[in-house]
């Protein structure tokens, strides 16, 4: 059985730089891994927040590593450095909104700074890429909300079946 591929892109100028440890991304792997039975292999880089790094690095993992999934972490916020959403919307096809709505939805119920985040999704290719933010309990809160849906995406994209753990996620596929 084909396993799934899993990018993490932490976008951070500081991580980058080594001035601090990619804790954002380590917490996603976390999550994921206890999301799902087999969670497959991932392909991890951290990069600043540059839009044309980010594109190109988005455009790698998708094209050539052949992620089914990519996760990015960080630059999704209002600063002038943070340009993660545009970058993710000039590499994919199709945008999917929804993921960033609910995503928003899930974190106003802990903070009120919520609609300041502008992260967003969509595919590339036969890829889906989404953007996370970069705080830690953040991101936990994020990928409670949308990863439900996640499976199901990836099996419309025609990747590899994902087993999830119903102890820790309850996901959704249609009846066949």
């Amino acid at each position: 059985m084909e396993k799934i591929k899993i990018g993490i892109l932490t976008v951070s100028d500081r991580a980058s730089k080594g001035i601090y440890e990619d804790i954002s991304g380590a917490e996603i792997r976390k999550v994921v891994d206890s999301y799902t039975n087999d969670s497959g292999d991932f392909a991890c880089s951290i990069i600043p927040d540059e839009e044309d790094l980010i594109l190109e690095k988005l455009i790698y993992l998708s094209d050539v590593e052949k992620c089914n999934l990519i996760f990015t972490t960080g630059g999704t916020g209002p600063a002038l450095r943070d340009v993660t959403p545009e970058a993710t919307e000039k590499a994919c096809q199709k945008m999917l909104p929804g993921f960033g709505e609910l995503m928003r939805a899930a974190s106003l119920a802990y903070v009120p700074t919520a609609i300041l985040s502008r992260q967003t999704a969509g595919i590339r290719n036969q890829t889906l890429i989404v953007n996370l933010p970069g705080k830690p309990s953040a991101i936990e809160t994020c990928l409670k909300a949308i990863f439900p849906a996640i499976p199901y995406c990836i099996d419309l994209l025609e990747g590899p079946f994902m087993i999830c753990n119903p102890e820790t996620i309850s996901i959704f596929r249609p009846e066949k």
